[in-house]
């Protein structure tokens, strides 16, 4: 696929009114393939080198990160430089990484891969900022379950980008369909209050639940739409028996949200109801700190949102460190390949 030149973007803006107005404000991914999403002056300079014959310049570029976190978004940065016909070192992801360490190294003709330096960057850094956080919230939880709720808090395009990196952190899984397909695994997830709200009663929707859901999907049910949250766990609880896998408390800010002691009362009613197998799913405005706060007062389990998605992305730089194997680097940097054994060759 040709990547763009300054022609094309001089081309494109007459037809922008037209092109451009009419479709998702994404870039497909032949756009990001084609160096639509790059900054202006990386297709400058491509052009001006190749008009000075050294657009093929054999070069080596390192990636460091800004500040410590767990590294992720490698997966894309590979499909982008498959066929650019360069040469890829990279910590896995998943891997710790610290601050001002060198996670990627690219080698190989400058023209073939400095047009993509700009979504390089931004895939890394933004994977990596979600990964961190839900490492964060993993390590809070434990052994209990995370799961990664956090879609739709963030545009449709980069949704199931946030989810996969969520899994690679450390959460269980996700509820974004493509997120999870993208780690061949099944999406997680039951109904939302608006079912029951339709329905106009939790036990009614939990019986019509438990007889339409598949019998190896777990029975959770929401019990915060319409009454005290833990008479409606107990109501749950005697209509569904031992089908009851969890119950979900997903209490709204305007009532409190969901409390240490509000788990601690639900936990204690269920095990006197004799339902203490009944597991307690916590969602809704979830950090680690709070995750760490209902992990001690009893619940099993976590849906994580706004933490994630919102996450700071870890900012990362790329500099030139060889040309023709020659060894240089800005002001203030070190010229030369930095040494990191940790960096697997990838392509």
């Amino acid at each position: 696929m040709d990547l763009i030149t300054l022609a094309d973007v001089e081309k494109a803006l007459p037809e922008a009114s037209g092109r451009f107005r009419d479709r998702f404000h994404s870039a497909s991914h032949e756009e990001i393939a084609q160096g639509w999403t790059t900054d202006i002056y990386f297709v400058r300079t491509r052009d001006l080198l190749n008009s000075m014959g050294l657009a093929q310049a054999e070069v080596t570029a390192e990636i460091f990160a800004s500040r410590e976190g767990l590294f992720a978004g490698a997966a894309e940065v590979l499909h982008l430089l498959r066929h650019a016909g360069v040469q890829v070192w990279c910590l896995p992801e998943g891997e710790k990484m610290a601050a001002k360490e060198v996670v990627m190294r690219i080698k190989g003709p400058y023209g073939n891969f400095g047009i993509y330096e700009t979504p390089i960057l931004g895939m890394l850094a933004s994977a990596s900022g979600w990964a961190t956080a839900a490492r964060r919230c993993k390590e809070a939880a434990g052994d209990r379950t995370l799961l990664c709720f956090g879609a739709r808090h963030l545009h449709p395009a980069v949704a199931p980008v946030m989810e996969r990196a969520a899994v690679i952190g450390g959460a269980d899984g996700c509820s974004c369909i493509l997120g999870a397909l993208l780690l061949q695994r099944r999406p997680s997830g039951t109904v939302p209050h608006a079912a029951f709200l339709i329905a106009g009663d939790t036990v009614k929707l939990a019986q019509a639940y438990d007889a339409f859901a598949p019998a190896e999907e777990p029975r959770i049910i929401l019990v915060d739409t319409f009454k005290d949250e833990a008479e409606e766990a107990l109501r749950v609880a005697r209509a569904l028996g031992e089908r009851l896998y969890g119950i979900r408390l997903d209490t709204p800010s305007e009532r409190g949200g969901v409390t240490p002691d509000l788990v601690r009362e639900v936990r204690a009613r269920l095990d006197q109801g004799g339902f203490s197998s009944v597991k307690i799913v916590v969602s809704g405005g979830l950090d680690p700190e709070k995750i760490a706060q209902l992990a001690e007062a009893g619940a099993d389990s976590f849906g994580v949102g706004s933490y994630i998605a919102r996450s700071p992305a870890i900012d990362m730089t790329m500099d030139l460190k060889e040309v023709e194997n020659k060894a240089v680097a800005k002001r203030g940097r070190i010229p030369g390949i930095t040494d990191n054994p940790r960096l697997v060759k990838m392509l």
